[in-house]
């Protein structure tokens, strides 16, 4: 296979030339190309133009002497019997012509066709025909020649014959033997400086480059990319030559693609740009170098995975967001991240600093890896490379550090704290601090939130120049109204500063803190996820390391709240201003953070500074936010200030509005149902802090009276006494009727929803209960039920229905068709069931528990017996927090009974004058349906009343409904109206 065959040449023709710049310099090939030619746009530069003919070169070769000429021209010159170089008179070796000189030829091609019209110039001046004109030369031996410059011993001989076979074969064996032969030389002569000068000549470096475009030889592949490295790594001449040729730089990174690893370390010497790196793909080819062991290399002038290291750091340090977020993840997912950290104690310090650049974007990008670096980490170098580094390398260095030390547990942090603060040869925090004072705006919060970080790891002193250099930072950076990306950085550190982290290094402050306001099934969630995707499988949240986590907390809280007397809270007040949301969000989270741990850091007076920056903020959040878990927040900073009697004081004006919230939050938070307890208590009149406005009223009048209604998301269902059933839904100030159905045909006298919410159970007069599916828009009839008998009072659980029928006696039924009748001696007039038990109301006063599982019978309140005392029914029973509610007739000057439901002793009343036919219980209020469309909204703590509505007309209340969020009642008359108000 000859060396130089036609179709490798004809494919590195065919790569886009570059541009042809040379010097004035004899050679070509070594040409300084920071010196371009010069001349008028009709002259072809010097070095393209054969000293001999003076036309521009058509098949360019380079002699040993390092002058070239055209092919034609200076064999003709050999032939007429001259053995000397035309120019330098130097004595040739060997009359026989090297290889075309493919680098010059491409580089007149590129000029070419860059300068179309000087062509045909050139071409109209030359006659094809003409004869070789020879410049007369002197026939003078020169004094320099190179035969008399040194007495030439048999290994160099050898080295000389090796590159003329390498330069002028076209048999390609005889030139790969011809490489193997110089990888000899090169490695027995230690690399000296002839040989060096030698090897490093133009048409050497492309006789190597020949070898790569055309060997399909492992060894001799190696051996080449070997020494074009060792030679490139000594004479920037080379790499000049090398990178001349756009396809050269192309060949090799080809062949490193394909597996010849040893290349990387020619591409990192070639330098080749960020873009071409990019576009060449070479990410997945650096990953392979990783993998592989050390024996597996040649000895280089550079390890490869120092190169690789040192090209994929350029690559992130310089691609687009996107580009970095998906090499991080190969990166991560290829498992090189540990190759990566041994970097980290490399003994050059360029490969060490740019291992942390690679770590960073990586930790940044995928944060789980954070935790294999930090365990494998060696800090010591990394720390001795930051005197050296510039500005920019040392902010890298820093942020290094700084996502380091955001792991899940606590105890690992300040292991890793410890190891930055004591390891190194100079003081860390002296360093930081000194960097401080020079680091731009932008970049000063992570270096303070470092210095602070390991300042705080010994106990808190009364003084620490650190802390306070540190602190002011941040304050200042905090208030840099010129530089938001600042005060955004100082925002985010001090929230970074409580110290709590996701397995995947992302703060835990605000999910933390909903926890603590009782917030907590986001921050459950959370921590399944975590414990999940953590590959440890190591259990979370251990007692020591909520320990830690504690103690951690409370000292920097300490030292941040403390600073010049609560200065940190004017600076947060101020980034509370901002229109920068994200600012606005840090603040507010971090201002949160702090004022909460005022209740738990000693008194010393800083809660007065916290309450007049902060206050007025956190009760605009509480007021005005859309954001449930922001007013959960702002929930609980006020909770701080409501112990203190000041606070108290500046809350009062806000009060109905806090109320209103909390009341609307209760049943989410169990802070909100402790703060709203704790106002309730302390305020002089309940009445002032419960208010109703009427929503809607409808008329279903043609549909008799409105027997039974239930609410269910956003939805009412009402059953009316001529057997319909209609759907509603609420819009504004007015119920639009969605649905209206009448498959019973007598009066439909109680509807019942399960807590799972599927499905709607109606009970009628037409001795039916149906069962109604509410999963789509549409109610459809999916079972009927023939229950033998009238139902008047309908309770269902998951397995069987429970009603009261005609006569005396209730009435158990399964599903699946078996029945059985209890309390057979009682005419039941109304019922519930909660927890497998069931209550009774009884014509007779009296109240009944049954325990469904056993049958068991206890009695709550035994029945009136004397036949001339009027009776008085039981006609509402409701079961709430463990007590029993009961609703009738006040003939005894109550109403409303209370009892508990574990031991049945009466505990409480209501005394109502009202005639009670219907009753509904909220966590803070309990609503009376009474004769003369009156409904009483009593005190649920208290047993006071707080407010009475009145209905549009003076019928009686028949049935009434609270929806989930306990803020609207619905109610139902025996006029057929419906009616509804909002807590306002």
């Amino acid at each position: 296979m000859a060396l130089i065959s036609s179709q490798p040449i004809q494919s590195r023709k065919q790569k886009q030339p570059i541009s042809a710049e040379t010097s004035h310099s004899s050679d070509p090939l070594m040409a300084d190309t920071d010196n371009p030619p010069s001349g008028g746009k009709n002259t072809p530069p010097k070095d393209f133009v054969c000293p001999i003919t003076s036309n521009i070169f058509d098949d360019p070769v380079t002699l040993e002497t390092g002058q070239t000429y055209e092919r034609k021209a200076i064999q003709e010159w050999l032939d007429r019997g001259n053995s000397t170089c035309p120019i330098t008179r130097q004595k040739l070796h060997s009359a026989k012509l090297p290889k075309t000189n493919y680098v010059l030829k491409r580089l007149i091609a590129s000029w070419q066709e860059q300068n179309p019209s000087v062509v045909s110039i050139q071409a109209e001046k030359s006659h094809p025909e003409s004869e070789p004109v020879f410049n007369p030369v002197m026939h003078s031996t020169s004094p320099n020649s190179v035969i008399s410059q040194a007495t030439i011993d048999g290994t160099i001989s050898e080295l000389r014959l090796a590159i003329t076979n390498l330069c002028t074969s076209e048999i390609l064996e005889e030139s790969e033997m011809a490489v193997l032969r110089i990888e000899l030389f090169w490695q027995e002569a230690n690399m000296e400086v002839e040989i060096q000068n030698m090897l490093s000549k133009p048409p050497v470096i492309n006789g190597f480059v020949e070898i790569l475009f055309n060997s399909v030889d492992t060894r001799v592949l190696r051996a080449t990319v070997c020494l074009l490295a060792d030679l490139g790594s000594r004479d920037s001449g080379v790499i000049q030559t090398l990178t001349r040729v756009e396809s050269d730089v192309e060949c090799v990174v080809a062949l490193f693609k394909k597996g010849l690893v040893e290349a990387v370390v020619l591409i990192n010497l070639l330098r080749p740009s960020t873009m071409s790196l990019v576009e060449m793909d070479m990410v997945d080819s650096l990953l392979t170098v990783f993998r592989k062991r050390e024996d597996d290399f040649l000895k280089m002038c550079m390890k490869p995975k120092s190169a690789a290291i040192l090209l994929l750091g350029q690559i992130l340090a310089n691609s687009e967001e996107t580009s970095i977020s998906e090499i991080a993840r190969r990166v991560i997912s290829g498992k090189v991240i540990e190759c990566i950290v041994g970097s980290l104690e490399a003994e050059w310090a360029e490969e060490r600093i740019v291992a942390v650049g690679i770590l960073l974007r990586c930790m940044q990008k995928d944060g789980k890896c954070r935790n294999i670096i930090a365990d494998k980490a060696e800090l010591a170098p990394v720390l001795e490379s930051f005197m050296g580094a510039n500005d920019g390398e040392r902010f890298e260095i820093v942020q290094f550090l700084s996502e380091l030390v955001k792991l899940n547990r606590r105890t690992f942090n300040e292991q890793v704290l410890h190891i930055i603060k004591d390891e190194g040869t100079f003081s860390t925090m002296h360093s930081l601090l000194v960097y401080l004072e020079t680091a731009l705006q932008d970049q000063c919060p992570i270096v303070a939130g470092l210095l602070l970080q390991l300042d705080l790891l010994a106990e808190p002193r009364k003084m620490s120049i650190y802390r306070e250099e540190a602190i002011d930072s941040l304050i200042s950076c905090l208030r840099n109204s010129d530089s938001p990306a600042a005060q955004i950085a100082a925002a985010e550190t001090i929230l970074a500063l409580q110290g709590r982290f996701t397995y995947s290094g992302k703060p835990l402050a605000r999910t933390f803190l909903l926890k603590r306001a009782g917030l907590g099934k986001h921050y459950k969630s959370l921590m399944r996820k975590e414990q999940l995707s953590n590959a440890s499988g190591e259990i979370q949240g251990t007692l020591e390391e909520e320990k830690a986590a504690e103690e951690w907390e409370t000292k920097v809280a300490f030292a941040l709240v403390s600073h010049e007397f609560g200065l940190l809270f004017e600076a947060l007040a101020e980034g509370l201003k901002s229109r920068y949301a994200e600012l606005c969000s840090a603040c507010f989270l971090s201002a949160t953070w702090l004022v909460q741990m005022l209740t738990i850091l000693p008194d010393t007076g800083i809660q007065g500074a916290a309450r007049v920056c902060l206050l007025k903020h956190f009760v605009s959040i509480f007021k005005s936010s859309k954001d449930t878990e922001d007013r959960v927040l702002s929930m609980l900073a006020l909770s701080s200030f409501i112990r203190d009697p000041e606070g108290m004081r500046d809350l009062t004006p806000h009060m109905k509005d806090i109320f209103k919230g909390l009341r609307e939050l209760k049943k989410s938070s169990t802070l909100a149902f402790e703060m709203l307890k704790l106002f309730s208590e302390g305020h002089d009149s309940s009445a002032d802090l419960w208010n109703h406005k009427e929503l809607v009223q409808e008329d279903s009048s043609l549909n008799g009276e409105v027997l039974s209604i239930v609410c269910f998301k956003n939805k009412i269902f009402s059953g009316h006494s001529d057997g319909t059933i209609k759907v509603w839904t609420g819009k504004g100030s007015s119920l639009h009727l969605i649905q209206e159905t009448r498959e019973h045909t007598k009066a439909v006298t109680s509807l019942a929803i399960l807590q799972s919410g599927d499905k709607v159970y109606s009970g009628s007069l037409d001795r039916t209960v149906r069962v109604w599916s509410i999963g789509n828009e549409v109610m459809c009839c999916e079972q009927v039920h023939d229950m033998k008998d009238q139902v008047n009072y309908l309770v269902v659980a998951n397995s069987i229905s429970c009603f009261i029928p005609q006569g005396a006696g209730i009435k158990v039924n399964s599903w699946n068709g078996a029945s059985k009748l209890l309390n057979q001696n009682k005419y039941a007039k109304c019922l519930t069931i909660v927890n497998g038990k069931l209550y009774c109301g009884c014509h007779d006063s009296s109240i009944q528990e049954i325990d469904l599982a056993t049958g068991t019978l206890s009695n709550i309140q035994t029945g009136s017996r004397k036949f001339l005392v009027k009776a008085n029914p039981v006609y509402a029973l409701q079961v709430h927090d463990g007590l029993i509610y009961s609703a009738s007739s006040p003939l005894d000057g109550a109403a409303v009974k209370i009892w508990s439901a574990s031991n049945f002793r009466m505990v409480g009343s209501l005394p109502s004058a009202m005639d009670v036919r219907a009753m509904a219980i909220s966590s803070d209020l309990i609503y009376l349906g009474c004769k003369g469309g009156i409904v009483e909204v009593w005190c649920r703590k208290k047993h006071i009343r707080v407010e009475t509505l009145q209905t549009s007309t003076i019928s009686k209340v028949i049935c009434m409904s609270l929806d989930s969020d306990e803020n609207a009642l619905v109610i139902g008359t025996s006029d057929g109206r419906i009616q509804a108000w909002q807590l306002s």
